[in-house]
């Protein structure tokens, strides 16, 4: 398993837990900054969880590049915020989530070859971190190459 993160003191952290568990020689962690790199290899499922940024990044391009990197029968899920949580440092009101279907057109990927799997936006509660919850909503979409 490759685990990547932009943030150095992440990839310390799981590295760190990786060993206390055993599991250092099972997981390889790697800081990238996906802008720049993307790391290497053939995977069977890439999983990007809440890969938003308010600085200039390419999304799209980044999550092409993932595709790109599954094997035939790999799949991409990305799982999105879909709306704001009370707790969130964002309150922007006029803040706007793309849907997965505009996700997945944003990709832009040739249905010859990646079929969407799931495209959908579940509701769930969920808890801040001074205990309070919320109803959120999260977009999942999952895309499997078929080619």
């Amino acid at each position: 398993m490759t685990a990547v993160d932009i943030s150095a003191v992440a990839i310390e952290r799981l590295a760190g837990l990786a060993r206390s568990h055993g599991l250092d020689d099972r997981i390889a962690c790697e800081r990238h900054d996906l802008r720049e790199s993307f790391p290497a290899g053939r995977f069977d499922l890439v999983s990007a969880h809440y890969l938003h940024t308010p600085f200039d990044f390419d999304r799209g391009a980044v999550l092409r590049l993932a595709a790109y990197a599954l094997r035939p029968g790999g799949r991409l899920l990305v799982v999105d915020h879909g709306s704001t949580a009370p707790w969130s440092w964002n309150q922007d009101p006029d803040v706007r989530y793309p849907s997965p279907h505009e996700v997945a057109a944003g990709i832009d990927l040739d249905p010859a070859t990646w079929t969407v799997e799931r495209a959908d936006a579940p509701r769930r509660t969920a808890t801040g971190p001074d205990g309070r919850t919320a109803e959120v909503t999260d977009n999942v979409l999952l895309i499997r190459r078929t080619a």
